[in-house]
């Protein structure tokens, strides 16, 4: 008869269980948890773990009672305590939630993404943030539009569907539809922040309304007696002679090539000082010339990492 999993008064705590499960060789190992326990113990906000366990024991199968032999233990996690497989299963393992729970966390999810876009994306004429609601309706029109990308191609627009309907700039960028970034919603395996990277890429990429990364303002410092020294880009890799020569030039006019809006430059002694806006795209191009052409002498300082306009 299995150990503290019959009795009356332990059946009624796992009436309420989340569980987690983890697979080892042939077996899979439980723990039984409170519900909404484990995303606070795995994000930290949960410190204690017995507020976390429902029963502090491993089982093969917490449903049926079935509790994990210390053999079993022992041939899937070696000489570990009970405490660090616990540990282990319970920081490593899948989570297993009812439909209701797997929705709130969905929808927490998807209420962090936007916040997130909404931050980041900017209308590139005004330079205006949209609300969440835009971009939740935009997101919605790409994960709807992915949802229909295995049917076979409609036949071809005539030209004026074609300006209309196409993403902006991936015609001209010779970027098939295929290539694009996708978005088909939220998940619950990954991180709100990695979402929306995703969500961004797909929204800038389809444009279903105009969008733009919010840009960055920087404030660049560098010695003066570097700022004449030649430049010249590596050829590119398709031998076109003239965009590398495009590329050429002083240390001076590669930096400010690379600045979409000067907003002020001075001379403050021996340094040139020079604040300005750059596509977050064009950020790392910029610290790395920067680093590998001025040996470390110049620097590159984010006064802000998204410059946006709110109101009217």
């Amino acid at each position: 008869m299995p150990v503290g999993i019959i009795q009356p008064s332990n059946f009624i705590k796992l009436t309420n269980v989340s569980l987690v499960r983890m697979r080892r060789g042939k077996k899979r190992f439980e723990i039984a948890c409170y519900k909404n326990k484990v995303l606070e113990w795995r994000s930290g906000v949960e410190k204690d773990l017995d507020n976390v366990l429902q029963i502090h024991n491993v089982f093969l199968n917490v449903s049926k009672g079935q509790v994990a032999s210390s053999d079993d233990l022992k041939k899937a996690f070696g000489a570990k305590k009970l405490d660090d497989i616990i540990l282990e299963v319970l920081s490593k393992g899948e989570l297993q939630v009812g439909e209701k729970e797997r929705n709130a966390q969905l929808d927490r999810i998807r209420h962090e993404v936007l916040d997130i876009v909404a931050g980041k994306l900017v209308d590139p004429k005004t330079k205006r943030v949209y609300t969440t609601g835009m971009i939740e309706k935009a997101l919605d029109q790409l994960s709807s539009q992915s949802s229909h990308s295995a049917h076979p191609p409609k036949s071809a627009p005539t030209s004026g569907e074609a300006a209309t309907s196409e993403p902006a700039g991936t015609a001209a960028a010779g970027v098939k539809e295929k290539d694009l970034p996708v978005w088909t919603g939220v998940v619950t395996t990954k991180s709100s922040k990695s979402q929306a990277l995703d969500a961004m890429k797909a929204l800038i990429a389809h444009q279903p309304i105009p969008l733009a990364r919010a840009r960055m303002k920087l404030r660049i410092t560098c010695p003066t007696g570097i700022l004449k020294q030649a430049f010249k880009a590596p050829k590119p890799a398709d031998g076109d002679g003239e965009g590398a020569e495009k590329a050429s030039g002083t240390v001076k006019e590669r930096i400010l090539g690379l600045i979409e809006q000067v907003e002020s430059q001075d001379v403050v002694g021996d340094d040139w000082e020079v604040v300005g806006f750059v596509e977050p795209g064009a950020y790392r191009t910029l610290t790395d010339f920067i680093g590998s052409h001025t040996k470390g002498k110049a620097r590159a300082e984010v006064l802000d990492m998204a410059v946006i306009h709110d109101g009217d």
